[in-house]
């Protein structure tokens, strides 16, 4: 069973930045791909950004392009997410989830672990 823990969420302006990160237990980590998610009140679960195991493959959602960097350190079993130029709608519950495969996704079916999340709450 792998342990992922997000932190570095917390009360930002507008156009502020942020960076979460995913602290990951166990010897799967540079084997697995990773994925960011959000939760927003009273909407569903969205996909983020997702990277391959070793990094070289990265996706976006368009909502979040040019604006969200995910970025990965397999010697230190961490999962990163650089938000610059925060927007009101990027309010939500953030999610890291690893994936059993080397290979990216953008579907929460394809995860199998979860952390408990880190709440990002951006002021307009």
């Amino acid at each position: 069973q792998v342990q992922l823990v997000e932190s570095g969420g917390g009360l930002v302006q507008a156009g502020g930045s942020l960076r979460l990160s995913c602290a990951a237990s166990g010897r799967t980590f540079s084997v697995s791909a990773m994925g960011w998610f959000r939760q927003a009140p009273g909407k569903e679960r969205e996909f983020v950004a997702t990277i391959s195991s070793r990094g070289l493959w990265i996706d976006y959602a368009d909502s979040v392009k040019g604006r969200f960097t995910i970025s990965r350190d397999n010697a230190k079993n961490t999962l990163h997410l650089q938000m610059n130029s925060l927007k009101s709608e990027d309010t939500a519950v953030y999610y890291c989830a690893r994936r059993p495969s080397r290979s990216y996704s953008q579907y929460e079916s394809d995860y199998n672990d979860w952390g408990q999340g880190t709440q990002v709450t951006v002021s307009s």
